[in-house]
């Protein structure tokens, strides 16, 4: 999948690619065409930077809702001849997502889209999962033919059905097809579930894949087999040193984590950092600054995952560097630092925020560290990065500090995050919004009565009505 690009936040096509809640009050604002278009444009060519954790769905759906737009665009999109030259589940996901919330609120368009689309669409678990949560069974059951027409009769056809069946997400389908009582489907679809648990017993029974000998030099070469052939396995070589080393063994790890081939040193730094030994800290700093790259990584990734005050103690010390351990430092301070510690913190937030803009990955502990510390001058810059960046879930990140720094989030943002898509988000929203805002009031109300709104979200409103139906003031 292509990055996608993202439109300036002040136009409302990148709003709504951003998923911010004003993008929904724009859209209802604008020329139903030009939101109709923009909206399409969002849900046809995903615009999430991790689509595997954002959410949009529910959020596009609800502006179609709104809207009472056609799903036109998005008929075209899944049908297109690009769904068979394009296999990944990320270029239809989003759009059938959002035809599986149109259907939960009755949309019988959009019912028939995914029915459709799980008939004949290369995307077809997706929508089979869509269908799964919301059709009923006689949908459901008209759907056994075609889907098992994709899996020709055969070995190979019959192992590649019993491992989709053993790994549906949404299992509905499949034992209303078990009990069908043609032997092309239910026989098929049980025989098929009873292969595929055999396979994960066997999968269970016999674990695959290389395993260390049990000794710290076998952990080591196994660590270093492992990276050369591309895969760092330096936090489970750590697990397993933990069970084997003894104190015996101090001095051969302490040199393996100051010159060992790459993956034994690794190794080595992580038991070393998770064991809190007195020498890792140094030996942390000479790997950054001597070791490899992969080294200096990995030697950074140990010391962030030290939990202890020596290790915010050299943070201090690090923070003013200017490479990744200098970085990673900020990260700790962020995370577990105290209150004298606010002005290393907003420091290297305006740095991360100048130097990388505001999709930098260091910000989303460094935005949650600003809301920990309650650093009130980081205001302005937590509302830049709120404004500008392309994630929906440093966007909350952003508005969670917000909420704890910025006096003015009750009457600003924190109405519009109300609207906003993601849950956590919309959550903070009904705790903290003015209710003086005409908008707050119905807003509240709408979430509180929607069946698809989270029961995080649901409980945060009603927390905020009272017995008269009535929007209270903020907590």
């Amino acid at each position: 999948m292509f990055d996608p690009v993202i439109a300036p936040s002040g136009t409302l096509l990148g709003l709504l690619q951003r998923g911010r809640g004003d993008g929904t009050l724009h859209a209802l604002a604008a020329p139903r065409a030009e939101a109709l278009a923009a909206l399409d444009h969002c849900v046809t060519g995903d615009p999430r930077q991790d689509w595997q954790v954002e959410n949009r769905s529910l959020y596009y759906a609800r502006l179609y809702l709104d809207l009472h737009g056609g799903l036109q665009g998005v008929e075209q999109h899944l049908f297109a001849a690009e769904d068979v030259l394009d296999t990944e589940e990320s270029r239809t996901g989003l759009a059938l997502a959002v035809l599986g919330h149109l259907a939960s609120y009755g949309r019988q368009d959009a019912l028939l889209l995914l029915r459709r689309y799980a008939a004949t669409g290369t995307n077809w678990a997706w929508a089979l999962d869509e269908l799964a949560l919301r059709d009923d069974d006689a949908g459901l059951r008209a759907l056994a033919e075609p889907v098992l027409a994709r899996f020709p009769a055969g070995p190979e056809g019959d192992a590649e059905l019993a491992a989709t069946v053993r790994d549906a997400f949404e299992p509905r389908p499949w034992r209303l097809w078990a009990d069908d009582p043609r032997p092309a489907v239910g026989a098929r679809v049980r025989a098929a579930g009873e292969q595929g648990s055999f396979d994960r017993w066997q999968r269970q029974m016999r674990p695959s894949g290389p395993r260390p000998g049990w000794s710290v030099q076998a952990v080591f070469d196994w660590a270093q087999e492992a990276l050369e052939r591309g895969s760092a396995l330096h936090v489970p070589a750590a697990r397993c040193l933990t069970a084997v080393a003894g104190p015996e063994d101090r001095a051969g790890i302490l040199d393996a984590a100051r010159g060992g081939p790459d993956g034994a040193r690794g190794a080595a730094l992580h038991y070393l950092a998770e064991a809190r030994d007195p020498a890792v800290l140094d030996l942390v700093e000479a790997a950054a600054d001597a070791g490899s790259p992969a080294v200096a990584e990995t030697a950074v990734a140990a010391f962030e995952r030290m939990c202890g005050d020596e290790a915010v103690d050299r943070a201090r010390r690090w923070v003013h560097r200017s490479d990744e351990l200098g970085a990673s430092a900020a990260k700790v301070l962020a995370c577990r630092g105290e209150a004298r510690d606010a002005g290393l913190v907003l420091d290297a937030l305006r740095y991360a925020v100048r130097v990388e803009g505001p999709d930098a990955p260091s910000l989303y502990a460094l935005v949650d560290g600003a809301g920990r510390l309650g650093v009130a001058c980081a205001a302005p810059v937590l509302r830049h990065v709120y404004r500008e960046t392309a994630s929906s879930q440093l966007r909350g990140r952003a508005a969670r500090a917000l909420a704890a720094t910025d006096p003015s989030f009750p009457t600003g943002f924190a109405v519009e995050c109300l609207w906003d898509c993601e849950e956590t988000t919309r959550e903070i929203a009904a705790l903290h919004a003015e209710t003086g805002d005409v908008r707050v009031a119905e807003r509240l109300r709408r979430l509180a009565a929607d069946p698809a709104e989270e029961d995080e979200v649901q409980s945060a409103v009603r927390s905020r009505i009272g017995p008269d139906g009535e929007p209270l003031p903020a907590l």
